[in-house]
């Protein structure tokens, strides 16, 4: 396990790794489309029929 415990440490502090919670903006975006997709083919059930 010792021999192991730097490499680990050196893991845990890499600039390059995501934070817990966070998206891309990549995701942002794909997030975005896909509410306005669905606003777009959401319907009104208010209950009155034609």
């Amino acid at each position: 396990m010792k021999r192991l415990l730097p490499l680990l440490l050196l893991c845990a502090c890499t600039p390059d790794a995501p934070s817990s919670g966070t998206i891309s903006a990549e995701e942002d975006r794909q997030l975005n489309e896909a509410a306005a997709s669905l606003d777009a083919n959401a319907y009104d059930d208010s209950g009155d029929e034609e």
